[in-house]
């Protein structure tokens, strides 16, 4: 019977195929305080402004690739049981090839209508002011914000409690809500922690290894170690 391996994603894994993280020392994105590009308040009061900041989020996302971490991590599949929960909102996990991947704070190729959080559209191109929904409502980047709720958080406790093997990469696990997933994982279950600057000792958790790496170094490592170990 296969063992269920669950992985945590952050910004490192993606930053590694030019994804920008767009956050500067001083919080800001891109020269906008973040509450002004990725909260309800903000795209009330400009969304203009909003639709155009993810608009070129979403223009770069289509010229980059997945790199050799997200290609790795689709060959544990053939050994583990793998679910991947990422912060992150691009595809590059599924262009990778992993089979199921979920995205806690929304993903940026595609759109949903402001009045029906459930209405959700795939989205490629540019979205602007007049695009609708079917319901005739203005459709919005299908993206958690600041001050809404994550509504695949449950999803995502009820698959990381059954992880036989938990891998974190590429996040300071210090974004909230997702970074709470940790603590819900089986007692004494293996944590590989995979980051170039580890915020976390091998004393906070039981049975945690940490691999002081980029993801595009350490990954590929830890797989074959993982595909080792179950053949």
């Amino acid at each position: 019977m296969k063992q269920n391996i669950v992985i945590l994603t952050g910004a490192g894994i993606s930053a590694e195929s030019g994804i920008k993280t767009f956050r500067d020392a001083n919080g800001l994105w891109e020269g906008h305080n973040v509450m002004q590009v990725a909260s309800p308040q903000g795209f009330t009061n400009n969304p203009a402004l909003v639709l155009h900041f993810y608009n070129q989020r979403r223009k770069q996302l289509l010229t980059v690739k997945p790199n050799n971490a997200h290609l790795a991590l689709t060959k544990l599949e053939k050994q583990y049981n793998v679910t991947i929960i990422t912060q992150n909102i691009d595809d590059l996990h599924e262009r990778a090839g992993s089979k199921s991947v979920i995205h806690l704070h929304g993903e940026l190729l595609k759109a949903r209508c402001t009045k029906d959080e459930f209405l959700v559209l795939p989205w490629s191109k540019e979205l602007v002011l007049g695009d609708l929904s079917e319901t005739g409502n203005q459709l919005r980047p299908h993206i958690v914000w600041f001050g809404e709720e994550v509504p695949l958080l449950e999803k995502g406790i009820e698959i990381i409690q059954k992880a036989d093997i938990l891998i974190i990469i590429g996040t300071s696990m210090q974004v909230y809500p997702a970074a709470s997933l940790v603590h819900y994982v089986k007692q004494n279950i293996p944590i590989y922690f995979i980051d170039p600057k580890p915020n976390i000792k091998a004393s906070d958790f039981n049975n945690l290894t940490i691999l002081a790496k980029t993801a595009v170094d350490g990954v590929p490592i830890l797989v074959a170690d993982l595909i080792d170990k179950a053949t």
